[in-house]
């Protein structure tokens, strides 16, 4: 094998494909450098990252912090960053220890998509992380729990209508970041000032929703993948009721609802599909006339495009499903005067009855079996001839 190729079957190790002069490509064509850190949420896949010069398109990075906290910086010191990469930041105060997820041509693609507050403010990168630094950080890393703990009983002695869901030191541990969650607004001074006298750091209150709180703790949704806001959303948009009804849901609130106690998400990605075929539908309060009587709308498969109508208003009573097709014939018949002999004139074949395996074959069968093979025996003795009647005299 030469020095400069990979082949898929000798199967290298991640040594090796670094230390490989050309990029180790899998079973679909993926660069491996591409490949998120599975340890952080909100994850992309760098599709870039095998083209040569990416790195030096530009010098913004994305670097991430705990959950679902990102940020771009400038790398002005022009290091050697590869995703993964463990950084000290600039912050104010003092530095942030984060993770480098994104380098190259794609952080100016996610720069649009999710722009940054003061573009033309974005602090530098320092320098990567020393052993000096990981210790800090480790150190602020262990205190974050019982901070957590402990300001929530600050919060509830002062009475404020408040959860803290979670703190995130700084990686200098020089000033601390708590979540919360408020339904309205909350005057929450006091409790900055008792904050900052308990842990002796500088404190920063953040607000967040019942989505985002979700997103951050994470976990596995009723399809049994992870959650969309922990994996890859992080804009989140309002979802109503219309959306069910617009898909024929149940409007039964366990079953709406996702792991925040809010309307899913995920209701919002197929309801324009499903607006754009219910207008290929008749009208749910029209009625279709016929010979036989009156039909009425009983339920829909809009994707598929079948309508089910029943005979009584109220309750599922000779059930018919036809066509959107037939449905709007019918109804231009009705506007003009006329009335169809039935709702579907194509005739169908009978539908076959179940089949019970059980009633098939009789559980005694192997029984009689036995007794006729027997039968059969003593009658083949009875009618061999007889030795001394059959010898010649």
């Amino acid at each position: 094998m030469e020095d400069n190729q990979l082949t898929i079957d000798s199967a290298p190790s991640l040594k090796e494909r670094e230390g490989a002069g050309s990029v180790f490509f899998g079973d679909r064509g993926l660069s491996y450098r591409g490949c998120p850190k599975q340890s952080c949420q909100l994850n992309v896949f760098d599709y870039f990252a095998d083209v040569p010069g990416n790195a030096e398109t530009t010098d913004l990075v994305e670097v991430q912090f705990k959950n679902t906290r990102k940020g771009y910086y400038h790398n002005s010191n022009h290091l050697p960053l590869e995703k993964g990469d463990i950084v000290a930041v600039e912050a104010s105060p003092g530095h942030d220890i984060g993770t480098v997820t994104l380098t190259g041509k794609l952080v100016l693609l996610q720069m649009k998509r999710t722009p940054p507050k003061n573009p033309e403010e974005l602090k530098r990168i320092y320098r990567k992380a020393r052993p000096v630094d990981m210790e800090k950080f480790e150190e602020a890393k262990a205190r974050e729990h019982d901070t957590m703990i402990r300001s929530r009983q600050i919060a509830k002695e002062l009475g404020l209508e408040m959860k803290i869901g979670d703190v995130e030191y700084q990686g200098d541990g020089l000033k601390a970041i708590f979540y919360y969650i408020a339904d309205g607004r909350v005057d929450f001074r006091q409790l900055i000032k008792v904050l900052a006298e308990a842990f002796h750091v500088r404190i920063e209150m953040k607000q967040i929703g019942a989505r985002q709180e979700a997103g951050r703790i994470g976990g596995f949704g009723p399809c049994g993948r992870e959650l969309c806001c922990t994996t890859w959303m992080k804009n989140f948009s309002s979802v109503s009721t219309a959306a069910a009804r617009f898909q024929d849901l149940t409007l039964n609130p366990q079953k709406l609802a996702g792991q925040c106690a809010k309307l899913k998400c995920c209701m919002n990605f197929e309801v324009d599909q499903y607006v754009e075929a219910s207008r290929r539908l008749p009208s749910r309060e029209v009625h279709l006339e016929t010979q036989d009587g009156t039909f009425y709308y009983f339920k829909a498969d809009i994707l598929s495009g079948l309508i089910t109508y029943s005979s009584d208003r109220r309750i599922a009573a000779n059930l018919t499903t036809i066509t959107a097709e037939r449905a709007m014939e019918i109804v231009a018949m009705n506007k003009a005067g006329e009335k169809p002999v039935a709702l579907d004139e194509t005739v169908a074949p009978a539908p076959a009855g179940p089949v019970d395996l059980a009633t098939q074959e009789d559980l005694t069968r192997f029984d009689r079996a036995r007794k006729k093979k027997k039968k059969k025996k003593n009658r083949d003795r009875s009618c061999a001839p007889n030795d001394s009647s059959s010898a010649p005299s």
